[in-house]
């Protein structure tokens, strides 16, 4: 498995120096929740440079969309697909670059999946669920608050608390 950040016009790809980091940022990737930071980007999707991985060997970036779905996607842009768990989107990964087998990329930062999913076709309705769930929870949220400011305003003016 390696473990790299997307590369954009003006980096330069960055590799772990030592297996352990590899493993500690990848258990700090399975401790994130779904929703939790929800930060957009644009990936720039460049070739990998020789020296990390060789051409004639497929790779797939596996990460986090804005959702925290699982993400995976060929680095040619050939194929891509949506996941609700990590482990859907490395065998994904696996199943399309058989028989030799892939490079695993995991990009520290969330990235959308710009092709046609061609992998959980549930996940974008679940997806779209989630949306229209959490929107009315944060208005009610924010109500309760609002409601509960004015209560304590309005029993202060009878010196209740």
């Amino acid at each position: 498995m390696i473990a790299a950040q997307l590369m954009s016009q003006d980096s330069l790809p960055r590799v772990p120096a030592h297996p352990t980091i590899a493993s500690k940022r990848e258990s700090q990737r399975r401790e994130t929740l779904p929703g939790e930071q929800p930060s957009r980007i644009a990936a720039h999707f460049q070739p990998l440079d020789p020296g990390i991985v060789n051409d004639a060997i497929p790779a797939f970036f596996i990460g986090r969309n804005k959702e925290g779905f699982w993400v995976a996607r060929d680095v040619k842009g050939q194929i891509g697909g949506i996941f609700l768990l990590e482990d859907s989107a490395v065998s994904f990964a696996r199943k399309n670059s058989r028989p030799a087998g892939c490079a695993t990329i995991f990009p520290s930062e969330r990235f959308e999946l710009d092709l046609e999913n061609k992998g959980n076709p549930l996940v974008e309705p679940l997806g779209r669920v989630m949306r229209f769930i959490r929107r009315p929870w944060r208005r009610m949220a924010g109500f309760i608050l609002k409601m509960t400011e004015a209560l304590k305003r309005r029993l202060r003016d009878f010196d209740v608390l």
